[in-house]
């Protein structure tokens, strides 16, 4: 007899949201990403609809049904970018978290469902593995990197490629010092002018605020000072034994001094130390980029990330990276942008480039 299912849409009910959220630290494929919380703070923050999807049986007869698999959605409007329906924006991860195969390709389907409902122009789940359902099409040009965490600081060290492990060992003679904590605003100062630098547009300050305070203790922030003063900082996030340093950056001193490294560095021990974190997770990096190439530095090998696509009303899959050349001209004046005006303007264009 083949199993039926039922869809129920996730609402602000505190139960129903503790029971999405033990099921996601339950469930092997739940992420940070999959956790409840981002349906608050991404409401909150940007606005989006949100469409949070879970699935129960339906010869389940309890009043409080099991879930079976959850599936965050979060749909995106914008004239410049597109109208999308993403699992899961401004997250590295995303998709179905299910132990069930068969649950997993009926959410799949009931979000192909949803995403024709709304007219989209395509469907986006960011998986970490290979999927097999023959009405999406996969495209992988991002890679995850990560760790295990030794035991101590120094096997920690003696851990990292040889040559960025010299790097490492130069930067703890430069005078720095870091503290851990819950300074979102400094973080943001950091990052904000870190991303303005590459060209990119930045996320709202608040955004940083409403995670931590969402989050609580699974976020915190990283900092590194020279001579009284941050160069680098970092927000992380922590859950099921990792460490994931999400949003990070350094000022322009911060290369001469090391000091990004010596902040990756020192978050390893951290996280091991008082944390207990037992994994390192350095997140998402396009395949190639720069960004690619320093985090094999670390001795970290690539894993494949399986992003999910299904057309609605686009033609071909987007393409929204910063590579993108017609791109090009519009990060090179962002560039040029003073860090208070960028910080300004910035929000209204990132809300949906996440």
């Amino acid at each position: 007899m083949t199993a039926t299912y039922q869809t129920i849409n996730l609402g602000s009910d505190k139960l129903q949201n503790a029971l999405w959220d033990d099921f996601v630290n339950d469930t092997q494929s739940g992420t940070f990403f999959h956790l409840s919380g981002w349906k608050r703070v991404i409401e909150e923050v940007y606005k989006h609809k949100c469409h949070f999807i879970y699935a129960v049986s339906q010869e389940d007869n309890a009043e409080q049904k099991s879930i079976l698999g959850v599936l965050p959605l979060v749909e995106q409007k914008s004239l410049l970018f597109g109208h999308a329906l993403i699992s899961t924006p401004f997250c590295v991860y995303g998709g179905v978290a299910s132990d069930s195969d068969d649950v997993t390709t009926y959410l799949e389907n009931e979000a192909i469902r949803i995403a024709n409902e709304l007219g989209v122009d395509y469907l986006e789940l960011r998986y970490p593995f290979a999927r097999n359902n023959p009405k999406l099409t996969e495209k992988c040009a991002h890679s995850t990197f990560g760790c295990e965490l030794a035991e101590s600081d120094d096997a920690i060290l003696a851990g990292i490629k040889k040559k960025q492990r010299a790097v490492v060992r130069h930067s703890l003679k430069n005078e720095l010092s870091w503290r851990a904590d819950g300074d979102v605003d400094t973080a943001y100062d950091v990052y904000s002018e870190s991303v303005r630098n590459l060209g990119t547009p930045v996320f709202p300050k608040r955004y940083f605020a409403a995670l931590k305070n969402e989050f609580g203790d699974q976020c915190d922030v990283l900092t590194v000072e020279h001579q009284g003063r941050p160069v680098s900082s970092v927000l992380n996030f922590y859950f099921k034994k990792q460490v994931l340093p999400f949003y990070g950056g350094g000022l322009h001193a911060a290369r001469a001094l090391k000091s990004n490294d010596f902040m990756y560095y020192q978050l390893m021990c951290h996280a091991k130390n008082n944390k207990d974190a037992e994994f390192f997770d350095f997140g998402r990096s396009k395949d190639d980029s720069g960004a690619y190439k320093y985090k094999r530095s670390w001795g970290m090998e690539p894993v494949a990330l399986y992003y999910q696509f299904h057309l609605v009303n686009a033609e071909a899959l987007p393409n929204l990276s910063p590579n993108n050349p017609k791109y090009q001209f519009f990060i090179k004046m962002w560039q040029k942008l003073p860090v208070w005006l960028s910080r300004s303007i910035g929000p209204y264009l990132s809300k949906y480039l996440g």
